[in-house]
């Protein structure tokens, strides 16, 4: 059965989203694109790739600690960015949230995100080993009756 959460300590959704869906057992773990907003919602970095990269990532880590995982138990990524060029200078970031293996990754360039100073969205999935694993309390059956 899939549920789906918003882990304390981030930024409210203000749409028709979850910040993550928990499918199965609960090992796979499918997270929302994450932004560069922190806890109240509000824009980090406006205008700097590398502030936006990390706090993408550090909202990433969160979420994935929220249910006992780690970057380490992320199977594929799907990177979008606004500026190509700006985002493949981040490497070094990006290297500090990620060891080998490394997930399946897809970046793509866009015109635009939903907020124009946002510069990059990420989105995962991830796969939580069971030992580890920690459903939240408030977490939501999705599959129900209407």
């Amino acid at each position: 059965m899939a549920k789906s959460f918003n882990p304390p300590g981030l930024w409210k959704p203000f749409g028709a989203f979850s910040q993550a869906v928990i499918a199965g057992t609960g090992q796979t773990l499918y997270l929302k694109g994450q932004v560069a907003l922190d806890p109240d919602g509000n824009v980090v970095g406006e205008g700097d790739m590398r502030a936006q990269v990390a706090q993408v990532l550090k909202n990433v880590s969160a979420i994935l600690a929220s249910v006992g995982g780690s970057t380490s138990d992320i199977v594929s990524i799907q990177q979008f960015t606004t500026d190509i060029q700006a985002f493949m200078q981040c490497g070094d970031i990006r290297a500090t949230y990620f060891d080998a293996p490394f997930p399946v990754t897809t970046t793509l360039e866009v015109s635009s995100l939903y907020d124009p100073r946002l510069l990059v969205e990420i989105t995962c999935i991830a796969e939580i080993p069971i030992s580890r694993f920690k459903c939240p309390k408030d977490a939501v059956d999705m599959h129900r009756e209407r």
